[in-house]
């Protein structure tokens, strides 16, 4: 059997306590699949399956036992590194209904398919030669907790700050937007907010008018998806341009994908492979996307370095001119070393340095 798969529980411990609408998150697991060859030693792909609790489709109870049977019904399929059809393969090996398993195997063969040398998509960021521009993550918390992240993200050279709002007092947070907004004008620093869903029906219009005044660039599910009607007039009505996140998660049908787009009709969607379910997934939302004149940017989701790499060089070769949020390797104590680092407000790949892996 040339081709085997198996993977890996993982445990990645925040820095910091990381606050969202949804909770305050200190550790967070992944599953790290890797890909052997038997008849070439030492040739190894791997990919990342991190399903985000309260959030993925496939945030499971039983989601290792499911990972198992997909890696044992992979292991069943005799394949040979060359040649194959990845997305065949990902078609009868992963359900829909798994998308971080999918992004998972997915990364993982896309990996030993183009020599196992953790360059999934060969361009000039994995090459090492130009770097993708992000946004810098401002957490919930603390009214001086959030400024000082503010503070701490100016000082690293990002022009692009995302601010999550909905978890302390609204008042508060607009006071934090207040303060960036009276040093730093629209052109000088990009503003976008993210409220996770926080907003309710009855007191979104007040919010968005209010979050107006400070020139943001885009806010990212004001309401709960799922609500169809009100999300669309949203989209044609709000003050702030709306971008769609957790409106996006669990529709994997192509005709669906246009139907919802076609209807809610945003300005803006944000897309994260690992939710998904994988690039192809990806891809097809960034194709129904530009034909509606949607804008668009990719975002990881607390993914490690593993899956992280994966996507920033999938990110890099669309040359997408927005801030991308690809912050998540700074997150944990225990990440794995990788050539991603980040220099004055952008991701770049150090082609001199190398790789610890967990297996």
């Amino acid at each position: 059997m040339p081709l085997k798969i198996v993977y890996r529980p993982c445990t990645l411990h925040f820095r910091k306590e990381a606050g969202t609408s949804r909770g305050v998150l200190t550790q967070k697991t992944s599953w790290i699949l890797q890909v052997t060859d038997s008849e070439q030693p030492g040739l190894t792909g791997y990919g990342e399956c991190g399903p985000l609790p309260g959030l993925s489709v496939d945030d499971l109870p039983d989601f290792e036992t499911q990972l198992r049977e997909v890696c044992d019904l992979f292991n069943e399929l005799d394949l040979d590194v060359f040649p194959f059809n990845l997305g065949i393969i990902l078609d009868q090996v992963v359900p829909q209904h798994l998308p971080s398993i999918r992004f998972g195997v997915e990364s993982a063969l896309l990996d030993i398919m183009k020599g196992g040398d953790r360059k999934l998509f060969r361009n000039t960021f994995s090459e090492g030669k130009t770097g993708v521009l992000m946004n810098g993550l401002i957490w919930m918390g603390s009214y001086e907790n959030m400024l000082e992240q503010v503070e701490d993200k100016l000082a690293q050279g990002f022009t692009t700050l995302k601010m999550k709002v909905g978890a302390i007092d609204f008042d508060k947070e607009c006071r934090i937007l207040e303060t960036v907004r009276g040093t730093y004008n629209q052109d000088q620093i990009t503003l976008r907010v993210d409220a996770n869903g926080a907003f309710l029906p009855n007191d979104v219009n007040q919010k968005l008018n209010v979050l107006a005044a400070f020139d943001l660039h885009s806010i990212e599910q004001p309401v709960k998806a799922g609500q169809h009607e009100l999300m669309a007039a949203l989209c044609q009505s709000s003050p702030v341009p709306v971008a769609l996140d957790e409106e996006l998660i669990g529709v994997f049908d192509y005709r669906e994908k246009f139907a919802l787009l076609k209807k809610l009709a945003p300005p803006f969607i944000i897309l994260k492979p690992t939710l998904l379910g994988g690039f192809r997934h990806t891809s097809e939302w960034i194709e129904i996307a530009n034909r509606l004149q949607i804008g668009w940017w990719i975002t990881s989701a607390l993914e490690s370095n593993i899956g992280l790499n994966a996507i920033a060089q999938y990110t890099a070769a669309f040359d997408n001119p927005l801030p991308q949020g690809l912050g998540t390797g700074q997150l944990y104590v225990n990440n794995f070393d990788s050539p991603l680092e980040v220099r004055n407000g952008y991701l770049h790949y150090n082609t001199e340095k190398g790789w610890s892996l967990p297996f």
